[in-house]
């Protein structure tokens, strides 16, 4: 189905993109700093403000795993690093209010089944995949078992994988799917985020598309729009300088107002394919170029390179008339800075 409709708004091929920041553990656990983000993510002009929903018991063990992947958490034991970056339980209501309070909606990523249940407690009025868990069969029948749209990201999948996720949840009650091109590098580079997939993933799957974009600037959510994006998520602070988790690869305040105002423009800018002069560009059809006449002209004159020229506005006969004019005899006297017409020009049975 190529329509989503999300707490009254609309997502789908011909309406504007649905803008999501990520709020992740940028909140640094202080429920005051994730207010502060939802406040300034809703003055930027986002649709919606995410959290995570998770526990670090819910995701790890302690001691099982040390990040050794070059990334921004490189040496953390993995339950350490959930321990810091998880939101806790007792805040979403909190700021789910605030969000609705600030006039943008509030949903979640679950990490597993509990998560489901809680924030079905909420009524959330949609659910995010994150891409890590795009695989967890169990928890898709279980956020497909809500019957509410679900955006899921597509990172570390490969096409089997997609289809398997994408098929489970239609099969367990889904209706309304959004696809999400991501790189899950942290950050993601340009070089890497081949957002020329988004058009394939929206014709061999049906589905709304669009961009889970780890980047650190707006320029690929923005080219994403162009191939057909009509959900962008990017992850977003108050401010880097003042760290948390995922701050580095964040956007700051002006920079999502820039994403939201720019992506916008990118999918007005689309349009139709059309050819001629519109009418908005009627007046400005002066200052294409035109012939006038240089010197001043007796009637008989013949036109030449010295007397006639290309010049602004376009008052006078097209350029691509020029071959055509020279050689012609003028039909009466013409002061110079005349536009040339065709009417200037003696008729052939004048020519004698």
């Amino acid at each position: 189905m190529k329509i989503v409709f999300i707490n009254g708004r609309l997502i789908g091929p011909k309406h504007p993109p649905y803008i999501i920041a990520e709020m992740s553990g940028n909140h640094n656990q202080s429920l005051k700093k994730a207010k502060t983000i939802v406040r300034l993510a809703a003055e930027a002009g986002v649709d919606a403000i995410k959290l995570q929903t998770y526990t670090a018991e819910t995701m790890t063990l302690p001691g099982v795993w040390t990040v050794e992947d070059g990334s921004l958490w490189e040496k953390r034991d993995l339950f350490d690093l959930y321990k810091q970056a998880y939101t806790p339980w007792e805040w979403h209501k909190e700021i789910f209010d605030y969000a609705k309070q600030m006039g943008i909606t509030a949903f979640s990523s679950p990490f597993d089944e509990s998560a489901v249940d809680f924030l079905e407690s909420l009524n959330v009025p949609a659910y995010k995949i994150a891409s890590f868990e795009n695989s967890d069969i169990p928890l898709l029948r279980k956020v497909a078992s809500t019957k509410k749209p679900v955006i899921l990201s597509t990172g570390v999948a490969d096409i089997g994988t997609i289809e398997k996720a994408v098929s489970t949840l239609r099969e367990n009650g889904t209706t309304e799917i959004v696809l999400l091109k991501c790189t899950s590098t942290y950050p993601a580079s340009a070089e890497t985020s081949n957002i020329r997939t988004i058009p394939h993933l929206e014709k061999m799957f049906d589905v709304v598309v669009g961009i889970s974009d780890h980047t650190k600037g707006i320029g690929t959510s923005v080219g994403a729009v162009a191939l057909g994006a009509r959900v962008i998520e990017k992850h977003f602070t108050d401010d880097r300088s003042l760290g948390g988790v995922d701050a580095a690869f964040s956007l700051e305040p002006q920079e999502l107002k820039a994403l939201v105002d720019e992506s916008h423009q990118a999918f007005h800018s689309l349009g139709t394919v059309k050819y001629g002069i519109q009418e908005v560009e009627k007046q400005s059809f002066m200052y294409k170029r035109s012939m006038f006449v240089v010197k001043d002209l007796k009637k008989g004159d013949v036109l030449t390179e010295e007397n006639i020229r290309i010049l602004r506005p376009g008052l006078g006969l097209e350029p691509k008339f020029y071959d055509i004019a020279l050689g012609k005899k003028v039909n009466k006297d013409i002061p110079k800075g005349t536009p040339l017409q065709w009417n200037h020009f003696l008729s052939d049975n004048e020519y004698g």
